[in-house]
C-alpha cells in the first residue's frame, strides 16, 4: 500500500530497481512521521523477492533492521511480554558490529538482502565510523537504507556514499482529510488543530489525536499570543502534560512546541517578533538535548513554557 506522499519516492525507487544496476546505499530523509520507515520495509521485500521464490509475509530473513534497543535487561523483558518498555537513546557500534558478521553469510531465500537502519542520525560515533566501512565496500547483494529525520547530523562521509530519497512534508488540507479517514473519532475542530501542529507530518498529526495534545495545544498557543506573566498558563501546562510523561510524550510535547511557534511565525511573517524566532531556535536545541540528558519532566515542560512566554509580543514589549 502506497501512503500519503510517497508516489515520488517509489517512482525513484522503482525506476532505479529495474535499472541495470541499482545503488547500494539510500538515504531516506524528511521529518518525523511520515512514514519513512513503512516506506523502507515495503521497499526492502520488494527489493529481496525474486521470480518463483516464495516470500514470508511475517518477517523477512534477508531483511535486517537496527534501531533503538531496550535500555537494560529488565526493558528486554518487558518488550519480550508484549509490553511498553523503554529504549537506549543511541544505535550502537555492539549493533552494527553484529549486522557486519551476518554479512559475512549468504542472503537466505535469493541474491539480495537489505539493513534498514531507523533512525540512522541516532547512531553512535563509533557506531557511524563502523558503518562507514560497509559503505565503502559493501558485500555482494547487500543493500541499505539509512532512515534520517535529520540527515545533517550524519557524517559527511555517510551522506556522500548514499543515493538521497526525500519524503516531502504535506499540506494541511490534505493532512486534515487523511485523518477523517484514519481517526474518524476525531472532530473538525481536532483535526483541523492537529494539521496546523503537523508541520506536514502525517504520523505527527495522527499522534497528536492519539495523544489527546488538543488541550496542550491550546495553552501554549495562548502562551505565545498573550504571555504568561502570572505563571498560571505554565502551570496549567505542566499539569496537562501529566507528572510522569515517557520519552514518547516528552518528545511529541517538543514537536508540538516548536510547532506552534512555527505556524505562529508563518501568520506574524519572519520580520514580525524577533522574539518567537529565538523561541524556536532554543527549542531546536532543546529537543536535540533532551534524548540525551536527564531532564526532570516538570523542570523541562517549565522550560518549555517558559521559551513560549518569551515569544509573546508582551514579553518584547517589556524587554524594549
Amino acid at each position: 500500500m502506497t501512503l500519503l506522499g510517497h508516489d515520488e519516492a517509489w517512482r525513484q525507487w522503482r525506476d532505479a530497481l529495474s535499472g541495470a544496476r541499482m545503488h547500494h546505499a539510500w538515504l531516506l530523509a524528511g521529518k518525523r512521521g511520515l512514514g519513512k520507515m513503512s516506506f523502507a520495509e515495503a521497499a526492502a521485500r520488494e527489493l529481496c523477492a525474486e521470480p518463483g521464490v516464495a516470500q514470508p509475509t511475517g518477517p523477512h530473513p534477508d531483511v535486517h533492521v537496527l534501531t533503538h534497543q531496550p535500555k537494560d535487561e529488565k526493558e528486554e523483558r518487558k518488550r519480550d511480554e508484549g509490553k511498553p518498555y523503554e529504549v537506549r537513546r543511541n544505535i550502537t557500534v555492539a549493533q552494527i558490529r553484529a549486522m557486519q558478521q551476518k554479512l559475512t553469510t549468504r542472503p537466505t531465500l535469493g541474491a539480495r538482502r537489505a539493513v534498514i537502519i531507523d533512525p540512522a542520525d541516532d547512531l553512535e560515533k563509533s557506531a557511524s565510523n563502523a558503518l562507514l566501512k560497509s559503505l565503502e565496500e559493501p558485500p555482494t547483494g547487500t543493500f541499505f537504507l539509512l532512515i534520517a529525520h535529520r540527515p545533517a547530523r550524519l557524517l559527511p562521509t555517510i551522506r556522500s556514499r548514499c543515493r538521497m530519497l526525500r519524503f516531502p512534508a504535506l499540506g494541511e488540507r490534505e493532512l486534515a482529510d487523511w485523518l477523517g479517514t484514519r481517526a474518524p473519532e476525531a472532530d473538525a475542530e481536532t483535526r483541523e488543530a492537529a494539521a496546523r501542529a503537523a508541520s506536514g507530518s502525517p504520523g505527527v498529526a495522527l499522534d497528536f489525536v492519539q495523544r489527546d495534545l488538543g488541550p496542550l495545544h491550546t495553552l501554549m498557543a495562548r502562551i505565545v499570543r498573550e504571555g504568561d506573566e502570572a505563571l498560571d498558563l505554565r502551570g496549567r501546562l505542566a499539569e496537562a502534560v501529566g507528572t510522569r510523561p515517557d520519552r514518547e510524550r516528552i518528545a511529541a510535547i517538543l514537536d508540538l512546541a516548536r510547532a506552534v511557534l512555527a505556524n505562529e511565525l508563518d501568520r506574524k511573517g519572519r520580520n514580525g517578533w524577533p522574539g518567537l524566532i529565538d523561541a524556536h531556535a532554543a527549542l531546536v536545541r532543546l529537543a536535540g538535548e533532551a534524548p540525551t540528558y536527564n531532564f526532570d519532566p516538570g523542570l523541562l515542560v517549565m522550560e518549555i513554557g517558559t521559551l513560549l512566554a518569551s515569544a509573546a509580543p508582551a514579553s518584547e514589549r517589556a524587554d524594549a
